[in-house]
């Protein structure tokens, strides 16, 4: 599933690739947007937040998509072969003068009003990746749930915008936490700038790597390393589903280095 730093590297490149130029032409295939055509609009810029992406157009209109689990964006030459799937996976499909914005597989994707942001987004806590990033909001949302699991504050996007299952299970690992730990028992503060430090290491490559070890098999300690040996102690790492469908997530801990007491 996609994680803020890959929203965050998607937004830059299509960022860099649109932003200043015109929509030549514009195809959308959803039914809610069959019939929108886009073209003449100027992009103004593609903007992260959180795990959603915003392309603000002129006229005030924004085109809203968010990833989930394997929505993507590829930019193409006009001609260049697409690679990112079948054609009945595109979702969009946005041309201008030098580049060809493919969408694929997004489960979200709609036009708003720019000024009406907020109705889409407006859910959402401190952007971790932001340089704004609000980190004592950040704090006193997760604070506000004492008794939840520190597991499930971390991915509630309301607390803070941005970290997904990846990083959850690396921050509760490099700190020792348990999955199931009480909020209340934790070093708030250690996990939020931890989650902000890793995701902010792996913005300018496309590996997330939080061992330090960029290699197949090294790049984490825990994620989806189900049955494996841990990397520091060489306990069995175990697995089990933390939250409620359809929220929940698939959670990885080693036993001894995140001991339930």
């Amino acid at each position: 599933m996609p994680e803020g730093d890959t929203v965050w590297r998607a937004t830059k490149r299509l960022d860099q690739a649109l932003a200043g130029n015109v929509l030549t032409k514009t195809d959308f295939r959803v039914p809610a947007l069959a019939t929108t055509d886009l073209s003449g609009r100027t992009v103004v810029e593609v903007v992260p937040r959180g795990k959603h992406l915003l392309m603000r157009l002129s006229g005030g209109m924004t085109i809203h998509s968010h990833f989930r689990m394997d929505g993507s964006w590829h930019l193409y030459k006009p001609g260049e072969r697409w690679k990112g799937g079948p054609d009945h996976q595109v979702r969009a499909v946005l041309e201008t003068d030098s580049w060809v914005a493919v969408g694929y597989r997004l489960p979200v994707l709609e036009l708003v009003a720019t000024d009406a942001e907020d109705t889409v987004v407006g859910h959402l806590g401190p952007d971790l990746l932001s340089p704004s990033f609000d980190r004592a909001l950040a704090l006193a949302n997760l604070a506000a749930e004492p008794d939840r699991t520190i597991s499930e504050a971390l991915l509630d996007q309301r607390n803070l915008a941005g970290i997904g299952n990846l990083y959850r299970n690396e921050v509760c690992f490099l700190l020792g936490l348990y999955p199931w730990r009480r909020v209340a028992t934790v070093d708030l503060e250690a996990a939020v700038d931890l989650s902000r430090r890793l995701m902010k290491a792996n913005l300018r490559h496309g590996s997330q790597v939080t061992t330090g070890v960029d290699r197949p098999g090294r790049r984490t300690w825990v994620f989806e390393r189900r049955g494996k040996p841990c990397l520091r102690c060489g306990t069995t790492i175990q697995t089990a589903q933390i939250g409620e469908p359809p929220q929940d997530r698939v959670t990885f801990w080693c036993p001894r280095c995140q001991p339930e007491n």
